[in-house]
């Protein structure tokens, strides 16, 4: 993958992560998140998971 397609992913997660959390994502299991230095730390392994077995699903479907 090349990096033009990283920079527009990120920025596209980016603009959705309002709608996301909305839906959920970051209070899944395997969701870590935790306060140090005065700030909240959040560590989304459950929901990034589930968002790459989506695409990844997708993906092959629409080949």
């Amino acid at each position: 993958m090349n990096p033009l397609s990283w920079l527009l992913g990120s920025i596209v997660l980016t603009l959705l992560l309002p709608w996301l959390s909305r839906l959920g994502f970051g209070r899944m299991p395997l969701d870590l998140r935790w306060r140090m230095f005065g700030r909240t730390w959040l560590l989304p392994l459950g929901s990034l998971s589930l968002i790459g077995l989506s695409l990844w699903l997708f993906d092959h479907l629409l080949r």
